[in-house]
């Protein structure tokens, strides 16, 4: 959570679990962690906040010895889809098929991923030092 003063700025979900369904056996032995629910709040819109969040996430992932970080978004978001490209990441793929919650299509399975690094974001962690993942 990205804080300013009592006000919630931004939120960042950082996780080594990957949505079932989503990734291939192949690149689920990669060692990846995966951003869920980016959020910035309106009123910081416009401040890279995102971007600095996407390189704390990169960061952390990097620490705890990850190749990727990866990412899934709202297949119909393709202004979404634009900012994360931005911010670096690579579209692996589409996934349409496959909700586990009604059979239907699903609406979340446009993949992207960008290589972990070190980073300079700029922000405060005080979160616990990362855990090295299990390859």
């Amino acid at each position: 959570m990205l804080r300013d003063g009592e006000r919630t700025a931004g939120t960042i979900t950082l996780t080594p679990e990957a949505e079932e369904g989503l990734w291939s056996a192949e690149e689920l032995g990669d060692c990846s962690m995966f951003v869920n629910k980016l959020t910035v709040a309106r009123e910081y819109a416009g401040r890279e906040l995102g971007s600095r969040l996407l390189d704390w996430a990169g960061d952390r992932a990097y620490r705890a010895g990850a190749k990727w970080l990866r990412l899934d978004a709202w297949t119909t978001n393709e202004r979404l889809q634009r900012y994360y490209l931005d911010e670096g990441f690579q579209h692996v793929r589409t996934v349409l098929e496959g909700n586990a919650v009604n059979g239907g299509p699903r609406v979340s399975g446009w993949l992207a991923q960008r290589p972990t690094r070190p980073a300079e974001h700029g922000l405060t962690d005080e979160t616990p030092t990362p855990e090295p993942l299990r390859t």
